[in-house]
């Protein structure tokens, strides 16, 4: 939940705002459940965000939200406001300790002044006769300073290390956060922004060594949720998934880009390579038979189809995503279940079944 809404569900307009949230249910006969009554308030009180609109899309479009649509809706966009919240907060936990550190050092500086000051004067004092009596006293007045410079410094040591292992602690949590907020919520896969930037990263480096990229689609993925519901299509992606983690260990990466389609980097790895590699997993996908876990019942095989291209010299990120893309679309128009690699300058398309 947002920190706008969290604030608005505990202020006098909570009621107003929860009634609007029950009615919008009512309306779109959607089941007052707590996951349900959590999304709907993001509705009512925030219709702009990206989940409202999505949630208005799908009512708009007469689809039915089911408890698998919610489940999904859940994990796709309230799981994500809560990683950039995380993310801010752990940002400023840990700019204020750094902070503290600041100050801690600035008083250890001044008291380390305010010592050199003492010694400068007990020097001066001492570069004239001085009788025994004014001697005693410089020797306990240096004896008295040189003490509480040295517990100063204790209570230094003490408050610096204690910052220490809370800065260790908040930027392993701060990693952490960020790593779950690059990552999708489903398949364990790199998300969309992810993969955007690492493929941005890639295409920006002035190196111009090999890079391949593949888009790769669950062939006719809306059949199975249609017949089988979203946690059957979720079990799917989450199949598809497992393949190609295996096969995108670093420093390869995969994603999921959006929906049932996925993106795969291969750094310095040519399209002939990468072609045999995905030919392989499109048959280990399509050569078992899943089963719904709720009943046992045959899902039938799952297949895929994939686009490749690989980089020209000073192609940017947008045009060799582009090719990619177009290659998938001939693996779809060449009736799925296969590979097509984008062409080469003036060389004809080349797929693979």
């Amino acid at each position: 939940m947002t920190n706008d809404i969290e604030v608005s569900v505990r202020s006098p307009q909570a009621y107003a705002l929860a009634q609007e949230a029950l009615r919008l249910m009512e309306a779109h006969g959607v089941w007052p459940t707590p996951l349900n009554y959590e999304l709907w308030l993001h509705v009512a009180g925030d219709p702009s965000s990206s989940l409202s609109q999505e949630i208005l899309r799908l009512v708009n479009a007469g689809e039915t939200i089911t408890e698998e649509i919610s489940e999904s809706l859940a994990s796709k966009f309230i799981l994500r406001m809560k990683l950039n919240d995380e993310v801010r907060d752990a940002g400023l936990k840990l700019t204020r300790e750094l902070a503290s550190i600041t100050e801690v050092i600035g008083e250890a500086q001044k008291a380390q002044r305010h010592y050199s000051q003492t010694l400068q004067a007990a020097h001066t004092d001492m570069a004239v006769d001085v009788d025994t009596g004014r001697l005693k006293t410089l020797v306990n007045e240096l004896s008295t300073a040189t003490q509480r410079v040295l517990q100063q410094h204790n209570s230094l040591e003490t408050r610096l290390s204690e910052s220490s292992r809370e800065v260790s602690r908040l930027r392993k949590h701060l990693d952490q956060v960020r790593m779950e907020a690059m990552t999708d919520a489903l398949t364990n896969l790199a998300n969309r922004k992810s993969f955007d930037e690492a493929l941005d990263k890639f295409c920006e480096s002035e190196s111009e060594a090999v890079l391949t990229l593949a888009v790769i689609d669950i062939d006719h993925f809306k059949r199975f949720n249609d017949t089988w519901g979203h946690q059957t299509g979720d079990q799917v992606l989450r199949y598809v998934a497992s393949v190609l983690a295996r096969m995108g260990r670093p420093p390869r990466l995969a994603a999921r880009y959006g929906g049932e389609e996925f993106g795969m980097i291969f750094p310095g790895e040519t399209v002939d390579t990468v072609e045999r590699l995905l030919n392989e997993a499109r048959q280990e996908i399509s050569s078992r038979v899943l089963k719904r876990r709720s009943t046992n019942e045959d899902l039938g095989t799952v297949t895929i189809s994939a686009g490749l291209a690989q980089r020209d010299a000073g192609e940017d990120a947008f045009d060799l995503l582009d090719r990619a893309d177009k290659a998938l679309y001939r693996s779809k128009n060449a009736g799925r279940n296969r590979v097509t690699c984008a062409p080469a300058t003036n060389q004809k398309d080349v797929t693979a079944a």
